[in-house]
């Protein structure tokens, strides 16, 4: 009776592991053992859980510009800092308007929208012409485009002091957005709190909204058409199907996301970050959808949803917890660095053995 009691168990253990992925089933197993670590160590729960939700609805859009790419074929996009600079000049260049507040956050959205999607046609047009070598010429894209706006946001002539250096010319690296009263614009609406857990409901009904959005894309007739590239080309080929097409509207689709999404996180996160801020951003993105159970060339909304909120929920309180367990030490970045790449190299090393 025991013998099958466990054997029904580890059935059971197996079918959701199966599910869910094993690289998800880790990082859950993980994180639930951090929080245990944290209890006994005294770190207060309601601060970790506050500060997860929090980071997940401000990472939420730039884990979700991930999909698109997905499905299109052209796998993870490791151009997103392509995306983040197109929102990023559109959030100066509202600065220099001398607009605040909602307005500030109104038209920097809609100046991102158009920016990102010529830059976008341009970056799909560029993973046509380079079909099997798309993460790593988009990897390289994005950082050469970073490293032309260092120099842009040195030469470009900004006039608003709330943005430039007190001595010389050009941009500061960190702009404070309280001073033009849009800092956590979003998380502040509708926000509660439970016990000691802090609700930024506006930040993630904000999240919820594009997340629809992008799932009722892909039940639209376009939508299932780049699904289809991406699940089978020659098929998709055979029925008629622009393929080259679909992967240029799916890759402007991801970099308009990628710049509303650093919209989202600098208000949230209070600053917005220049030069080579946006450097290293694609990568947790890319491993937060990978852990919530996407493939190089297979993902859905649910899986950037479970795979933002794991990996910011296990960075938020792993990070904490070492440092706790380990006195004297800063292991944050390291393992930061070894759950993020780990998560990457695993996924990679799948494309070429039948993945998903």
């Amino acid at each position: 009776m025991s013998d099958s009691n466990t054997d029904g168990l580890m059935y059971k253990v197996k079918d959701v592991v199966s599910t869910i992925g094993m690289p998800t089933a880790i990082i859950a197993a993980f994180w639930v053992l951090t929080l245990i670590g944290g209890y006994f160590v005294g770190i207060s729960m309601s601060a970790l859980l506050s500060d997860t939700i929090k980071r997940a609805g401000m990472n939420g859009i730039l884990v979700l510009a991930m999909v698109p790419a997905i499905q299109s074929g052209t796998g993870p996009n490791f151009a997103l800092p392509i995306g983040i600079v197109c929102g990023l000049f559109a959030m100066v260049c509202s600065i220099e308007a001398g607009l605040s507040g909602y307005a500030w956050f109104l038209l920097s959205f809609a100046l991102t929208v158009p920016l990102a999607a010529v830059i976008g046609y341009g970056y799909g047009k560029l993973m046509n012409a380079v079909k099997g070598s798309e993460m790593t010429i988009a990897t390289y894209t994005g950082f050469s485009v970073v490293a032309l706006m260092c120099l842009a946001w040195l030469m470009i002539p900004f006039k608003n002091p709330k943005m430039g250096w007190f001595i010389g010319k050009g941009l500061r690296e960190t702009i404070q957005l309280d001073a033009v009263g849009a800092a956590q614009i979003l998380n502040n609406i509708l926000a509660f709190q439970v016990g000691d857990i802090i609700i930024p409901t506006g930040l993630l009904l904000f999240f919820a909204l594009f997340c629809v959005l992008v799932w009722l894309f892909f039940r639209s007739k376009m939508g299932i058409a780049i699904s289809a590239g991406g699940i089978s080309p020659m098929f998709a080929q055979a029925t008629g199907l622009n393929i080259d097409k679909n992967r240029i509207y799916a890759n402007v689709l991801s970099t308009v996301l990628g710049g509303l999404g650093i919209i989202v996180y600098s208000q949230s996160f209070g600053y917005a970050q220049l030069y080579t801020a946006p450097l290293m951003m694609a990568f947790p993105a890319v491993a937060a959808v990978l852990i919530g159970g996407a493939t190089a060339s297979r993902a859905k909304v649910s899986h950037a949803i479970i795979g933002v909120f794991l990996f910011q929920g296990l960075l938020t309180t792993a990070l904490p917890v070492a440092n706790e367990i380990f006195a004297g030490t800063d292991l944050s970045e390291i393992m930061r660095m070894i759950i993020q790449n780990g998560i990457i190299l695993y996924a990679l090393t799948q494309v070429k053995g039948g993945a998903k």
